[in-house]
């Protein structure tokens, strides 16, 4: 299923976003993303879009399973546009929406899909969830230049905290619930980062509902939806695996010759397993056992 435009892709969605969780994949380049696709088909999204450049080659075992469409991820404001395109054209699904070489795991994923997770949720009255995007990246870059190694991926076993979130229309006083979280990559390499990309934060599994906008730093303007949890108890979290800054700093031109090694004495293997991550602390289960 390919279509030639975000546009084109509109014209025929109905039964595409007729039935979720829907999953959106942007492919910044073609660096694992089979293996993101593959990935998010088995948590059991129910349709999984992937915007992609017109250049790459779907592989065999994917094709008819993804729908494919055309779009240039790396455009300025590319993301929420085509985000919230979605989400007004499937209002009251659960979404999400993630880059090439990202992972997402929450707890209990090998057991449980999206959609248990989901519906547990929503009977919590919850319509966004967030999710921590942990940093993995290759141990050794002299066989693995580029940092995205599957088999000898790493992360940061510690470093991780929390800052509150000030209100600008409110005098800077803290949001209610809301806080800015950082760590991983890009609090060890801040120099290299811009100040308003250093968040690990992201609300990326969500309710559509009619007028709701996703903004460029990965929150919403429903405030509500940018929370960690409702007011009488804690909520679930979930994690996204992510290559991508790791990607992104050796790349750079500014940054590359300066990263010798993302190795340091808090790195551990990653395990690819969610009890990992609940063990670290980098995502939880609230009151879903």
């Amino acid at each position: 299923m390919q279509y030639d435009s975000l546009e084109d892709f509109l014209k025929t969605a109905k039964p595409a976003l007729a039935r979720g969780p829907i999953a959106m994949v942007f492919a910044e380049d073609d660096t694992e993303l089979a293996t993101t696709l593959r990935h998010h088909r088995h948590c059991g999204f129910k349709a999984v879009l992937c915007f992609v450049s017109p250049l790459w080659e779907m592989p065999a075992d994917l094709e008819g399973k993804i729908h494919r469409i055309t779009f240039d991820a790396m455009d300025e404001g590319a993301i929420p546009y085509a985000v919230n395109a979605i989400i007004e054209a499937a209002p009251n699904q659960w979404m999400y929406y993630c880059y090439n070489a990202e992972y997402l795991f929450y707890p209990f994923c090998e057991t449980r899909t999206i959609g248990e997770m989901l519906a547990y949720h929503t009977e919590e009255r919850r319509d966004a969830m967030l999710t921590y995007v942990i940093d993995l990246y290759a141990a050794d870059l002299t066989r693995t230049p580029n940092a995205v190694n599957l088999d000898d991926a790493h992360l940061d076993r510690s470093g991780y905290y929390a800052l509150a979130r000030p209100d600008a229309e409110n005098h800077n006083h803290p949001k209610e619930r809301q806080l800015d979280f950082f760590g991983g990559l890009r609090w060890r390499y801040e120099e290299h980062i811009p100040p308003e990309r250093r968040k690990i934060d992201r609300i990326a599994l969500f309710r559509a509902h009619p007028g709701l906008h996703l903004r460029d730093d990965h929150t919403f303007d429903d405030e509500e939806y940018n929370t960690y949890a409702c007011p009488w108890h804690n909520n679930l979290t979930a994690a996204i695996a992510s290559f991508r800054t790791a990607k992104a700093l050796k790349r750079n031109p500014g940054s590359t010759f300066d990263i010798r090694t993302f190795h340091w004495h808090n790195s551990v293997p990653f395990e690819w397993h969610s009890r990992q991550l609940l063990d670290l602390g980098l995502m939880e289960p609230g009151q879903w056992f």
